[in-house]
């Protein structure tokens, strides 16, 4: 069963919310400046939700670990 695009963006979305939350917190610590924390998770976000979409979608072609649903005929 093959996933919808839209699935796909939902989920990356999901993870980066806390992907980013975690990155902007390590950047604070290090750096202990919001600005730059803030910073640097606006443009993790976008530029690892694009990843996570585009990785999503070429694992959907993979078969390795997928299970065809039967078919059912009447």
């Amino acid at each position: 069963m093959a996933e919808k695009h839209y699935r796909s963006i939902i989920k990356a979305l999901s993870w980066r919310a806390v992907g980013t939350f975690d990155t902007m917190l390590i950047a604070f610590i290090i750096t202990g400046k919001l600005h730059f924390a803030v910073s640097i998770g606006a443009v993790e976000l976008i530029t690892k939700t694009a990843l996570y979409y585009l990785h999503e979608r070429v694992w959907n072609k993979i078969p390795i670990g997928q299970k065809k649903d039967p078919e059912y005929t009447i």
